[in-house]
């Protein structure tokens, strides 16, 4: 099998069996809408006690694959992550997704995520796979404000 057609394996394995999903009563969930092809997700951010920690994120939406896949894979390669690493990491992501095809996910760091870093090629793909990202950071923001 090759590189490519394994990461599209990953895609499609991850937007049917999707890591994460189904929201629970509580917490500061996002609601994020891509109006370009109609995606929709929901998100929450669940953290430790003390707050440093990403203990869960927990959504539900609609869409394309990517979209849904960019969600289950986020889900299982940033939960138990410090919010400081995750902050990074989203950031690492938001730059190889914005770069047009010039930087690739590391398997190393990124895990299966690898996968979606073709997505960068396709402009119009980009929002599908950064619209988990965007409620997670949203909905962090908002769950950290709660613990001040």
């Amino acid at each position: 099998m090759e590189l490519d057609d394994l990461y599209q394996q990953i895609i499609l394995d991850h937007n049917k069996k999707r890591a994460g999903y189904g929201l629970h009563p509580g917490g500061f969930p996002s609601h994020q809408y891509n109006p370009t092809c109609g995606d929709e997700l929901t998100l929450t951010v669940r953290l430790s006690e003390d707050g440093a920690t990403i203990t869960a994120f927990e959504w539900e939406g609609k869409g394309c694959s990517i979209s849904q896949a960019s969600a289950s894979l986020m889900t299982s390669e940033a939960t138990g992550m410090s919010v400081i690493e995750f902050e990074s990491f989203a950031n690492g992501f938001r730059d190889a997704m914005r770069s047009r095809g010039t930087i690739a996910l590391s398997e190393d760091e990124y895990g299966d995520l690898a996968a979606l870093s073709g997505v960068s090629k396709f402009v119009a793909r980009v929002k599908c796979a950064m619209l988990a990202w965007v409620a997670a950071e949203d909905s962090l923001i908002l769950t950290r404000e709660s613990l001040n």
